[in-house]
C-alpha cells in the first residue's frame, strides 16, 4: 500500500488501538501510539501530530480522556456498551439453547470486541459453552433472516419440519409446511416462530427444527390474534409455546410462591390474600399439558380452583402419571407358602 494511503488511515489506526488497549487503569502515551504506527503500519508520526489527531477524535465525539502525570496518557472512558451490559448480553447468548456452540462462540467473540482487551480476556475466562445443551442446527441464522424477510414483505413461507429420532438424526415430517409468519419470540431458552397456518390455525414452530425455508408469492393470511399488542398477549398465555384453549383460570398458591407467580405472569397480576398462608389469582392462559404440569410441579402449594373443566384435566393428567408407577396386583395363584 502506498505510504500516502497509510497516512490517510492513521487516525483510524489510532482509534482502533485506543479502543482495544486503553482503559482507566492503562492510559496509552503519545510515544506508545507513535511507536505503534511506525512498527505496525510503517507510518512516521511526531507526538505533535498525535495530539492533533486525538483532539480531532474528541471533537468527533469519541470520549477520550487525557490522564495527567508521568504515567499518564490517553484512554477511552465510555464505549457503545458498558461492561455490565456486555456481561448481560454474553450471559444471554450462553444460555440460548437455539444457538449452536459454534455460533455462540462467534457471537461472544464479537461482543468481547466491543471492550478493551483487558476486560475481554477477563470475560472470556468466565465463559462456559462446552457441556451446555445447544442446538445442532447450524442454519438457524439463515432461518431467522428468511423469516424476518418474509414478515417485512408480508409473504407466506414454506419449510420442512423435522424431529430428532432416537438415532440422533433428523426425521423430516411427510409434507412441506406452509404458514404466515408474524413474529419470533424466545421461551425456555428456545426460539419460536408464531404463525398462522391452514392446518393448525394460530400455532408455533421451533426455529431450530425448521429447514429449507422459502418465501412464497402469496401474501400472509391476516391474523388479528398475532397483530400488534395481541402478539405479546398471545405469547404470554403460552407455556413453552404449547397451544391450548385460552381460558380464565383461578388458582390458589402458597405465599412462598409469590416470586414465582410474578416472574411468570408479571407485576400487574392481582393477588388476593386467602387466609394466612395462601393467595388466589386469576390469569388467562392457554390450557395445555405444559401449563398443568407447571401447576402440578408445586405439589400441595398450588391448586386450580376454576373452571371445573381444567380441574378435571389436571386430575386426569395426575392419574395417567400415577398409573405408570402402580405395580399390578400379584395374582393369588402366584403366592408362595413358606
Amino acid at each position: 500500500m502506498p505510504k500516502s494511503d497509510n497516512q490517510k488511515l492513521k487516525i483510524f489506526y489510532l482509534l482502533d488501538y485506543l479502543q482495544r488497549y486503553s482503559h482507566a487503569g492503562h492510559p496509552v502515551t503519545a510515544t506508545e501510539l507513535a511507536d505503534m504506527l511506525k512498527q505496525r503500519h510503517d507510518i512516521n508520526c511526531e507526538r505533535k501530530t498525535i495530539y492533533s489527531d486525538i483532539a480531532a477524535l474528541q471533537e468527533y465525539g469519541v470520549d477520550i480522556v487525557a490522564a495527567p502525570g508521568k504515567k499518564g496518557g490517553y484512554y477511552i472512558a465510555s464505549r457503545n456498551f458498558e461492561l455490565s451490559e456486555l456481561k448481560l448480553l454474553i450471559d444471554a447468548v450462553q444460555s440460548s439453547r437455539f444457538l449452536t456452540e459454534k455460533k455462540t462462540r462467534e457471537l461472544i467473540g464479537k461482543l468481547c470486541s466491543q471492550c478493551n482487551e483487558h476486560d475481554a480476556s477477563l470475560m472470556r475466562r468466565e465463559v462456559l459453552v462446552s457441556g451446555r445443551v445447544k442446538s445442532m442446527n447450524e442454519t438457524i441464522y439463515y432461518s431467522v433472516d428468511a423469516i424476518q424477510e418474509a414478515i417485512a414483505q408480508n409473504r407466506q413461507i414454506s419449510f420442512r419440519y423435522f424431529d430428532w429420532g432416537i438415532d440422533g438424526k433428523r426425521h423430516y415430517r411427510e409434507k412441506d409446511y406452509c404458514a404466515s409468519p408474524y413474529g419470533l419470540c424466545q421461551d425456555n431458552e428456545n426460539c419460536y416462530l408464531l404463525a398462522w397456518s391452514e392446518r393448525h390455525g394460530v400455532t408455533s414452530y421451533r426455529v431450530d427444527r425448521m429447514a429449507n425455508i422459502r418465501l412464497l408469492d402469496n401474501a400472509r393470511i391476516p391474523c388479528p390474534e398475532l397483530t400488534g399488542p395481541r402478539f405479546t398477549a398471545h405469547a404470554n398465555r403460552l407455556f413453552q409455546m404449547y397451544s391450548g384453549e385460552a381460558l380464565d383460570v383461578k388458582l390458589r398458591f402458597h405465599r412462598s410462591l409469590v416470586n414465582v407467580v410474578i416472574d411468570r405472569f408479571g407485576r400487574d397480576l392481582i393477588l388476593v390474600p386467602d387466609g394466612e398462608d395462601d393467595f388466589t389469582f386469576t390469569v388467562n392462559v392457554a390450557v395445555s399439558p405444559m401449563f398443568l404440569s407447571w401447576v402440578i410441579g408445586f405439589g400441595k402449594k398450588a391448586k386450580i380452583l376454576y373452571p371445573p373443566s381444567v380441574i378435571q384435566a389436571c386430575k386426569a393428567m395426575c392419574r395417567e402419571a400415577l398409573e405408570q408407577y402402580e405395580e399390578p396386583s400379584e395374582p393369588l395363584g402366584s403366592l408362595r407358602t413358606v
